[in-house]
């Protein structure tokens, strides 16, 4: 009776390190200003402002009010907004026909509505894009719909 732990609950001590449902969302509002590096398991919205780094394991949003600058690696991205710097996407980049897009992109898939400003340098793979650095900028295409 007293002194027995067997009937005890288990607790568990979580290192903060769990792995994020695969319908978590990561969400940086607007009027929010984040400057650093970011990293995220899930997918993640932007609708505020990130100057630096981003690595996405899934989907990223930049929302009609966000903007990007920096570096950013993704699964799939759908933009809205503004980028302006270096964007690899393994699979599918969707711009949206509000967004404005400046810099050095890779992707596999590329969709760009129209009424898009997209001013950039884009290198087009088929298949697994496995690393992307300042060394592979190959003009393939610059491209400014609109």
């Amino acid at each position: 009776m007293f002194g027995s732990k067997k009937n005890e609950p288990t607790v568990k001590k979580s290192n903060g390190l769990s792995s994020a449902p695969s319908h978590a969302l990561n969400s940086l509002v607007q009027g929010t200003e984040v400057r650093g590096s970011v990293t995220s398991e899930s997918d993640i919205r932007i609708d505020g402002k990130l100057i630096g780094d981003l690595q996405c394991a899934t989907k990223l949003i930049i929302g009609p009010t966000g903007s990007i600058e920096g570096d950013v690696q993704c699964e799939n991205a759908l933009i809205e907004g503004a980028f302006n710097g270096t964007l690899k996407v393994r699979s599918t980049l969707h711009i949206k026909e509000n967004a404005n897009i400046e810099g050095d992109i890779k992707t596999d898939k590329l969709i760009v509505d129209q009424g898009a400003v997209f001013n950039v340098t884009c290198n087009m793979s088929t298949g697994s894009i496995s690393s992307f650095n300042k060394k592979d900028k190959k003009i393939v295409e610059k491209a400014s719909v609109g």
